[in-house]
């Protein structure tokens, strides 16, 4: 917009002597929404705009346009036909535009945020408005105030602030807090007071304002301080500005209170009173003396000296520890040591007047020296303590005492006090020698340390005792001990791998290292399992599977540290349990079988096998027929396949049915299966004659036919299959004027004329066909009559229907055709896999012989019906041909005419 201002005025630089700067002052909260009006130019600055006392014609078209979208352009947005000023989506924060008291202004190209003073207006947001068309233009300088608001609560820089303060500090002392509260809001909303949650009765707050406004609190001392009665206070700070409502930030404030040396020693009695015996032996302990200086550090430093009113004898004889306070016998007492000593004691503290306390040592005279007790170690001692292994044997030695009587005018004994494994006994042939030792093998782990004493006395009833320490060593002489020697665990199959399983735990009464215990796997350990040597959890890294393995059995060890080390071995069983993660599994995923057809109803035609690698509920299966469950059933424990009603190969050989077996897990799993049933056939249908339709149909036959011309055939099915339905035709009966001039077929049960026709042979005919398959164990068979009328022509068909009707006087043949087996006729249906393998296992290699004759014999007969057929017109019956299952409406050619 500032180029095209440019290139626009360039031309017309007469007119800048009508141009005019000319300033708006606007003021706005911070935190306003976006929208919200600002001012409007055009009405400030009194410009005409639409909708004036102008007529419309003459109404001015106004622009006002931004000079610049820098950083004040981002918070406003400018109509460029009204001029009015609003918020835009960017919501202005006064304390993020404008730093106070740094007096700087932040420039964005011609728009400008301004901070210059602490008043409301020293946050400033300028903006530069340019208003065309040139008779209109000027440049408008726009400054907005940003106003505060109270958005931003007291927030001291640390959570907690420390002070310290001296326990002798004055009432009405004033500390500084050195960490005030920041506040970034200003005026009135900026941090005005600071209080304290609990002041203890002694605290309070002030604040303090400087020149630059910065509001500092101090703390108050408002009472004494103890800090032998209490060294520290811990409180909270509130800071508040002055904002409605108002809001408040807080931090921990602890006050300690610093020690000063307002204490001196101090002793709990002011006199200790003493005995001690004149033969005590240098060293020995005659008192000590403790004073308490309830300070702290250096201020609490106490040391012990005596009193320049103790005379130096008895500072000579007593020593006393300048730091501990403890008085020690430092020479010998004599005849001449004065009876009776006054010790009097200072305890000395920084710049505090010296504590005093009295101790009275009365020494007491000895008229006679108790005897002594001379030791001379045989074991191990140091400092009075005997060390010996627990592993030592019966009797061993631990030291010689030697009995002494000072005086040497006195009897002298000894006896062992004290409980233990021990004995004193006299030193054969030394006078006063004695030899103590053990009576029994000693024991670490029953107890490490006795205390017994040599006690000497004489005649006259004094005694000495000689208090002697045993401490028993540790010897590696007990195994680790699990706290089960048959670890049982179980885990479920399908575990996440490094599950864990159980963690071991031995103990070993045995000390130091030699009680330390390792943990190891036995040999016989699968290397999958992993057991930590030091903590003993035993773990699996790898998925278990119930049905691979269910049981694992195998040893671990715990080993101490000792040398050499001891072991004690554990079994650990792991038992798997079982999860439903196996589908039921048919042997096989189809099964055949062979059912003869006619089978009784609920007869067993197979069993399905199906397992289940799972156990329990997971591995119970219940089978079911998802398709033909209206014919079939199964027996779900057993597997047993029935058929409800008896089956008829005739109306289907074949049934195909799915089986689902289900387990009994949550949730179940499921498979399938295929079952094919095959109907085997049996010989329950005789042979079906469908050629010739009735025992009352005749045939004409001329007498001029040649010997060898077939004259008609009979034709049949049978509805079983393979050797059932194999089909043999022959001539049990005949009866008329030469009856054997006619043969049939028994293959394909075409009726030929043997010999020819002579005048005496006209006449009518019939033959009686059996028509038998080849079942077994019995074959079946059916019979028709073959009328033949040997004429010219029919003249009369009443009299051959009489003729038909009456009974034949037929004697009936039992002479059975020798054919080869072969069907002849056209299988109903598609042949399935049984039959064919049947008819294929019956017929033998020799029968390709005859079969391939049959066929050389047959085409040479067709040969001759095509070449005669123009001489049988007046009959049109197929002979050798195989006649389907539709051509089942063949009737004889009626004649009229005889």
């Amino acid at each position: 917009h500032l180029l095209l201002f440019l290139l626009f005025v360039g031309p017309f630089n007469c007119f800048a002597s009508y141009s005019r700067a000319t300033e708006l002052f606007y003021s706005l909260s911070e935190g306003l929404p976006a929208g919200v009006l600002i001012g409007s130019l055009a009405r400030d600055l009194r410009l005409p705009t639409a909708g004036g006392q102008h007529p419309a014609s003459l109404q001015p078209t106004l622009s006002f346009t931004l000079a610049s979208h820098g950083l004040g352009g981002q918070y406003v947005q400018l109509d460029n036909r009204s001029g009015e000023l609003h918020t835009s989506a960017v919501e202005i924060d006064r304390e993020a535009l404008c730093v106070e008291s740094s007096g700087a202004t932040i420039f964005g190209g011609s728009a400008a945020v301004s901070s210059s003073s602490p008043s409301p207006e020293s946050c400033l947001l300028l903006l530069d408005v340019l208003v065309l068309p040139q008779e209109y233009f000027r440049l408008v300088k726009v400054k907005i105030a940003i106003r505060d608001v109270n958005d931003n609560a007291p927030r001291f820089p640390v959570p907690h602030i420390h002070l310290s303060v001296p326990e002798n500090a004055p009432v009405n002392t004033r500390l500084a807090i050195e960490h005030p509260a920041l506040d970034p809001d200003m005026g009135t909303n900026g941090v005005q007071t600071y209080r304290l949650r609990d002041n203890y009765g002694v605290f309070t707050l002030d604040v303090e304002e400087n020149e630059n406004g910065e509001r500092t609190p101090y703390l108050i001392v408002m009472g004494a301080l103890d800090r032998e009665t209490q060294d520290e206070y811990v409180t909270v700070i509130i800071a508040e500005d002055g904002g409605t409502p108002p809001l408040m930030g807080s931090a921990t404030l602890t006050i300690g209170i610093s020690d000063i040396n307002d204490n001196c020693p101090q002793f709990n009695d002011s006199q200790l009173n003493v005995t001690l015996y004149g033969n005590s032996s240098l060293g020995t302990h005659v008192a000590t003396v403790h004073a308490v200086d309830m300070d702290l550090g250096s201020n609490a430093q106490i040391t012990y000296s005596y009193s320049q009113k103790v005379p130096q004898p008895s500072r000579d004889l007593f020593h006393l520890n300048e730091s501990t306070g403890a008085i020690t016998l430092s020479t010998k007492v004599d005849g001449d040591t004065p009876r009776l000593h006054r010790l009097i004691i200072l305890g000395n503290g920084p710049g505090c007047i010296p504590a005093v306390i009295t101790v009275l040592v009365t020494i007491i005279k000895v008229m006679m020296r108790p005897p002594e007790v001379v030791p001379r170690f045989i074991a191990n001692e140091v400092e009075g303590v005997v060390y010996l292994k627990e592993l030592e044997p019966i009797n061993t030695p631990i030291a010689f005492f030697t009995i002494k009587d000072p005086d040497e005018k006195y009897k002298v004994s000894c006896y062992l006090d004290g409980d233990g494994p021990f004995r004193l006994s006299p030193y054969k042939p030394y006078n006063n020698e004695y030899l103590l030792e053990t009576t029994k093998p000693l024991d670490f782990e029953t107890q490490q340390l006795y205390e017994i004493s040599i006690v000497a006395w004489n005649s006259e009833g004094f005694h000495v005792k000689k208090v002697i320490k045993v401490q028993v060593l540790d010897d590696n002489d007990n195994s680790p001990v699990f706290s089960e020697q048959l670890i049982e665990l179980s885990i479920e199959e399908n575990n996440v791998p490094n599950a864990f399983l159980t963690k071991l735990h031995a103990s070993d009464a045995d000390s130091g290292e030699r009680g330390q215990v390792s943990y190891f796997l036995g040999p016989d350990a699968p290397s999958y399992f992993a057991l930590d040597k030091t903590t003993g959890v035993l773990t699996v890294s790898t998925q278990l599977d119930r049905e691979e393995k269910e049981k694992y059995r195998y040893t671990v060890k715990a080993v101490d540290s000792g040398f050499p080390p001891r072991e004690s071995i554990a079994t650990v069983t792991i038992t798997v349990l079982d999860k439903n993660d196996n589908s039921p599994r048919f042997i096989n995923k189809d099964f055949s079988f062979f059912v003869p057809e006619n089978f009784p109803g609920f007869g067993e035609i197979g069993v399905i096998s199906v397992t289940d690698a799972d156990a329990g509920q997971n591995g119970w299966v219940a089978l079911s027929v998802l398709n033909g469950s209206d014919i079939f059933v199964i027996d779900t424990g057993k597997g047993v396949l029935r058929a409800k009603v008896s089956l008829d190969r005739e109306q289907q050989s074949s049934y195909v049915l799915w089986i689902e077996a289900v387990d009994g897990g949550d949730p179940a799993l499921s498979s399938t299966a295929k079952i094919t049933i095959l109907l085997l056939d049996i010989n329950d249908n005789p042979p079906l004659v469908l050629f010739p339709q009735s025992n009352m149909s005749y045939l004409l036959v001329l007498p001029s036919t040649l010997p060898g011309s077939p004259i008609t055939e009979v034709y049949a099915v049978d509805k079983d299959t393979g050797m059932n339905a194999v089909i043999a035709y022959s001539i049990i009966g005949r009866r008329g004027p030469r009856p054997e001039s006619f043969r049939i077929d028994p293959k394909t049960g075409n009726i030929t004329l043997e010999e020819s026709l002579m005048q005496n042979d006209y006449g009518l005919y019939r033959l009686l066909v059996k028509v038998s398959d080849h079942g077994y164990p019995e074959p079946l068979h059916s019979t028709v009559m073959v009328n033949l009328f040997v004429n010219d022509t029919v003249s009369n068909e009443s009299y051959i229907e009489s003729l038909l009707r009456k009974e034949p006087d037929i004697s009936v043949e039992e002479k059975q055709p020798q054919i080869s087996i072969e069907p002849t006729h056209k299988k109903m249906e598609s042949a399935s896999c049984m039959p064919t393998l049947v008819a294929l296992s019956i017929i033998s290699l020799g029968s390709i012989a005859l079969v391939t004759g049959m066929g050389i014999y047959i085409c040479l007969r067709k040969g001759k019906k095509h070449h005669r057929a123009d001489e049988n017109l007046e009959v049109q019956i197929p002979l050798n041909g195989r006649i389907s299952l539709h051509m089942l409406e063949k009737k004889p050619m009626e004649i009229s005419n005889i």
